[in-house]
């Protein structure tokens, strides 16, 4: 069940948005003030944050400017008769979405199933892949072997990315090729072998300029699966 917390002082609108969210099936903590909502914030972990910007002490752009230096959770910004400057000052600070006051609670609850969505979704597809000492981080196309840094081409990244992204399942080499190259190219069987080895040799001396022992970047880790492809190995 996603927890929301709703900061807005103005008590007719945080009481009528507090029943019909626990209607919906939302948990709900409520806050009147900034301050108030920096500790609901830090003692709850909320899912999604609705944020007005015009509340008492710390006023919500302050508030979500506090919460985006250590969090990434979801804020919407309940805005005053939608004025443009308080929208891009919102977005700017790093709001996920607004909504102008007067707003219809299905038009609210359906920019808060769309933000939760694409929460989730970015949950799904992770900033970072490992196995064991392999790690490779997708936002900055890096990758490492228990610590020491590999060079790897475009290629190689790709592949290394369908193997961590289908850790102990058998990949046939048609299913790698499609992964890397996409379907309607004719790539060879063999392109895949040499890839292949191409990924264990590096492994192999990135394990070994780490001093790291047998096991933790040998070419064992992908394993040739016989009249099918490969796997690797969850480690």
């Amino acid at each position: 069940m996603e927890k929301i917390l709703i900061v807005e002082d103005d008590e007719g609108i945080s009481s009528f948005v507090n029943a019909e969210l626990i209607h919906e099936g939302y948990q709900t903590v409520l806050a009147a003030d900034g301050n108030q909502a920096l500790k609901k914030f830090e003692e709850e972990n909320p899912s999604l944050i609705l944020l007005d910007i015009m509340i008492p002490g710390i006023n919500g752009i302050e508030v979500l400017q506090k919460i985006r230096k250590t969090s990434s959770v979801p804020v919407i910004m309940v805005t005053a008769l939608g004025q443009t400057e308080d929208k891009v000052s919102a977005l700017n600070g790093g709001a996920d979405d607004y909504i102008s006051k007067p707003f219809e609670i299905e038009e609210l609850l359906a920019r808060m199933a769309a933000v939760l969505r694409r929460t989730a979704g970015s949950k799904e597809n992770p900033a970072v892949l490992q196995n064991g000492p392999i790690k490779l981080d997708i936002q900055n196309m890096k990758a490492s072997v228990a610590g020491q840094e590999i060079i790897f081409s475009k290629t190689e990244y790709m592949m290394l990315k369908c193997f961590l992204e289908n850790i102990d399942e058998v990949l046939t080499r048609q299913q790698i090729i499609e992964y890397i190259w996409g379907k309607g190219h004719f790539i060879d069987d063999n392109t895949v072998d040499v890839y292949v080895g191409y990924l264990r040799t590096k492994f192999v001396a990135a394990a070994a300029a780490a001093g790291a022992g047998a096991g933790t970047g040998d070419n064992s880790i992908i394993k040739t699966v016989r009249g099918l492809g490969y796997k690797m190995e969850g480690r």
